[in-house]
């Protein structure tokens, strides 16, 4: 096994109800856990979002009401997920931009204490994108020749995943195969919410990336205009994206 690495990697997919962060639910998460020794435990779990799931969804994941009619809701399952992803770094194809940032929303509602600053992340399609400009199917043929089976499946396409970054790690030597490297490598552009509606400037600050501030720090707003920071929490922003800003008015106040 090429990849180093220092504490578990999880690779994970999520089926969902859309691709609305703040909105959707999920329905399916499958997790391919690598660990440092290159043995490997693998789970799967079916999800009642407690919602219709959209026709359009289901067309693609093929997961319909009745699939998860008897399963138990997320909140149910939360506990056994996150003990199991929590002492180690995340993995998936587009996660920084979606499945991360709404299983934040998921385990917020659930009332776990998810902090994304306790893990590393690897998206694979970036690292894709960068040197191939592809999908997951076309990187699963390009990379390993092979066909992806039930794409669009949870544990298909986490498979896929862990096989295309494996293959991705022989192929390219530049990239170093350690998480610390393929963290850095993948990230498309820092911010502090994963959702990106708050990011970072040269000098390392947490800026507005949008609306009437954008580019002014959280800080000095949240000082100036006390009424913006109710504003934000009621508004339909993800619930990560507010416990951040929360992290940052306490830290203002503490100082």
């Amino acid at each position: 096994m090429k990849l180093k690495l220092n504490r578990p990697l999880c690779f994970f997919d999520l089926e969902t109800t859309g691709v609305n962060v703040t909105n959707d639910r999920i329905v399916e998460i499958a997790v391919l856990k690598l660990h440092p020794d290159g043995t490997k435990e693998d789970k799967i779990w079916r999800v009642n979002p407690e919602c219709p799931i959209p026709a359009e969804a289901s067309a693609v994941h093929g997961i319909y009401d009745a699939d998860v009619a008897d399963e138990p809701n997320f909140k149910s399952l939360s506990k056994t997920i996150y003990s199991f992803i929590k002492n180690a770094d995340l993995a998936g194809y587009n996660s920084d931009r979606f499945d991360i940032p709404l299983l934040a929303e998921e385990m917020l509602r659930a009332e776990i204490d998810f902090d994304m600053a306790h893990f590393k992340t690897v998206d694979v399609q970036t690292i894709f994108h960068k040197m191939e400009q592809r999908t997951l199917t076309a990187a699963l043929k390009f990379y390993c020749d092979e066909e992806l089976v039930d794409a669009h499946s949870a544990m298909a396409d986490t498979q896929a995943t862990h096989d295309v970054l494996m293959a991705q790690l022989e192929r390219y030597e530049s990239l170093e195969a350690d998480v610390d490297s393929l963290n850095v490598f993948t990230t498309r552009k820092k911010s502090a919410d994963f959702a990106g509606f708050i990011v970072f400037n040269k000098e390392g600050e947490e800026c507005f990336s949008f609306g009437k501030h954008k580019g002014k720090t959280v800080e000095h707003i949240l000082e100036k205009e006390p009424g913006y920071f109710g504003w934000l929490l009621n508004a339909d922003f993800p619930m990560y994206t507010k416990k951040i800003l929360t992290a940052i008015r306490l830290r203002k106040l503490n100082t």
